[in-house]
């Protein structure tokens, strides 16, 4: 492990940092990617002009992620004491993770749904997705809602805890820092396409692995063996069709293990974008939406098992 701990250590801090995600939620203020998000838009107003943008978005890039994840690592070295170390690094998991996030912007739009209430499930889903929700339907807002929540299933949770195994808390902070970028500067417009190419391959690279891991929990996941042998399919066939490498395995396995189509048209910036069809069965309903957060929180219950798991075995293979 290039964190230096046990993967027993990592396994338990890995539930800790996931059951304080759950307790704590999102810090109100002062959170550490709030400021991250405010310094990267700096980086971004300063640098994003004249030539090269390429190259200065290679720089923006360096200047955002790699003095902090230094400092991170830093900060874990210089705490000698074991105890101080693994708070440490629990605690940067913690604020890396966005699981209780996913739930508190996501089951509302849920509820809204289905109280009849259009124009708040509207105003809800308008805060976790860029597309124009002003005269989305319920079946709009809820592919909103259940693709937000299977895509950012893997970046919020899954893509961070495989990093933290890797690495970390350093790891799980390098790592959120990246798809924050790729999240802010990976747009194909005139202004970021050159500029934040850098920031979307290489969260591509970080991503590329995990990815591939969460669409195949969601087939295990998946109910019945129809259902594990409907999510691969929707896998292997529609994840190419989609542009990004990593969002098409995960959201076409997820709709397929949910049974639900998913993908489709949506509005962004005042035009139409047909989107590759996701999953297979009946368009989504506002139900929906709590079934792909039960998948997501399933999928992290399987993540946390296995590393126990595998963490009791190392310790009695070694006993």
């Amino acid at each position: 492990m290039l964190s230096g701990l046990s993967f027993s250590t990592i396994a338990l801090l890995m539930v800790a940092g996931v059951l304080l995600d759950l307790w704590w939620g999102e810090v109100r203020r002062w959170h550490p990617l709030v400021g991250f998000g405010n310094w990267a838009i700096a980086l971004e107003r300063r640098l994003n002009q004249g030539g090269m943008r390429f190259s200065r978005g290679v720089l923006a890039w360096m200047l955002a992620v790699l003095p902090l994840t230094a400092l991170a690592a830093l900060l874990v070295w210089a705490l000698a004491v074991p105890l101080a170390q693994a708070a440490a690094h629990t605690l940067m998991l913690y604020f890396c993770l966005g699981m209780r996030s996913l739930r508190d912007h996501n089951l509302p739009i849920a509820d809204a749904l289905a109280n009849d209430d259009l124009p708040n499930a509207r105003r809800l889903t308008s805060y976790i997705v860029s597309r124009d929700t002003t005269s989305a339907s319920e079946i709009e807002l809820t592919k909103a809602s259940a693709e937000s929540l299977l895509e950012n299933g893997n970046d919020a949770v899954f893509g961070t805890l495989f990093w933290f195994i890797i690495a970390g808390g350093p790891g799980a902070v390098l790592f959120r820092m990246a798809n924050t970028l790729d999240a802010m500067w990976g747009y194909r417009t005139p202004r970021f396409l050159q500029f934040g190419c850098a920031a979307a391959r290489i969260d591509d690279a970080l991503n590329y692995i995990p990815a591939r891991l969460t669409a195949l929990s969601y087939v295990l996941l998946a109910p019945g063996l129809h259902g594990k042998r409907r999510a691969w399919q929707c896998w292997r066939a529609q994840a190419p069709a989609w542009d990004s490498p990593n969002a098409g395995p995960v959201m076409s396995s997820g709709a397929g293990a949910l049974g639900v189509e998913l993908g489709g048209a949506a509005i962004y910036h005042g035009e139409v974008e047909y989107r590759p069809t996701l999953g297979q069965g009946p368009a989504a309903v506002g139900a929906d939406i709590k079934r792909a957060w039960r998948l997501v929180a399933r999928t992290t219950a399987l993540w946390l098992a296995v590393a126990c798991t595998a963490a009791a075995l190392m310790e009695y293979a070694h006993a």
